[in-house]
């Protein structure tokens, strides 16, 4: 049996969605549904169910999705010693990150590829998601680490769901909002709001749902936002990643009528990765895995 074939297996049934599991193992849609088609001959039994809304496991799928784990982690174990002994860490990895990615996904990451490989060497830039996948697209960056705009990817480029949070605002624990349990766009039309710069899908987000709202501050990273916030700008629009830069003194609510906020992975569609850059998204991958399992506090301390 071919492990790759256990692996889109596994990638369908996490992301729900052939579609899905294809742009995050980097083939067609098409080849993926063949390849589980193959396992399911291989196994002579039926792993997934197909409707409208995507794919999930059968029965007999789910009872094997520990066991083909297993199977892919001995796979991938074997290959990373294979990568360690003949010093395929030790190229150069660049990466591109919106802010909130930078402090949340690539800085864990990059601690501990210094201390696990430090003959890998990479580069780090942070900015807008526009600017990130452009550069991404250019091919000055091995992927990217952005908030998933509202438009389609560009030709050329793919976009792989990582971890969602729910969009809010920040505010000042004696601001007139504070002591609600929520808010909706129309709550921000009278008060001056902080929030990132223009050009930035959360500064798109506010303008599709407020009618000229009364920006204040433009703010380059989601820190600034909250500081800004703590020091009376006004209010912070902001989604809920649990960060380590917190700010004492801010409440945060949900705005419940607003979608939540994306992260994801760009790369080229037609690039090579290098081993190393395997090793970095593989790790990414994992951090955003553990992300969505740290639920950061609604209100009290952001």
């Amino acid at each position: 049996m071919r492990v790759e074939r256990a692996r889109y297996f596994l990638a369908a049934v996490e992301t729900g969605s052939l579609r899905a599991a294809a742009a995050r193992c980097g083939v067609s849609q098409p080849a993926i549904g063949q390849q589980i088609g193959l396992l399911e001959e291989e196994l002579d039994v039926v792993l997934l169910t197909r409707g409208r809304h995507g794919v999930r496991p059968t029965p007999a799928g789910q009872a094997l999705i520990e066991p083909l784990g297993r199977l892919v982690a001995a796979e991938d174990a074997v290959r990373a010693s294979a990568m360690e002994a003949s010093g395929a860490y030790r190229g150069r990895v660049q990466i591109g990150a919106v802010s909130v990615a930078a402090e949340t996904i690539i800085a864990p990451v990059v601690g501990r590829l210094r201390e696990r490989h430090p003959g890998l060497r990479f580069g780090v830039r942070e900015g807008a998601s526009g600017a990130v996948e452009d550069a991404v697209l250019d091919g000055e960056l091995d992927f990217g680490v952005v908030t998933m705009p509202e438009s389609p990817a560009a030709p050329g480029l793919s976009r792989t769901p990582l971890v969602s949070a729910p969009l809010g605002i920040f505010v000042r624990t004696d601001h007139p909002l504070a002591g609600r349990g929520q808010v909706h766009w129309r709550d921000l039309g009278t008060w001056p709001v902080v929030t990132m710069r223009a050009g930035t899908v959360m500064w798109e987000t506010l303008h599709r749902h407020v009618p000229e709202p009364d920006v204040v501050v433009q703010a380059m990273s989601a820190r600034t936002v909250k500081v800004m916030v703590a020091r009376g700008a006004g209010l912070g629009v902001l989604a809920r990643f649990p960060t380590s830069a917190d700010i004492a003194g801010l409440v945060w609510l949900p705005l419940r009528d607003a979608p939540p906020v994306r992260l994801c992975l760009t790369q080229r569609r037609d690039g090579r990765p290098s081993p190393s850059a395997l090793v970095v998204r593989r790790l990414i991958r994992a951090e955003a895995d553990g992300l969505a399992g740290r639920e950061p506090a609604a209100r009290g301390v952001s």
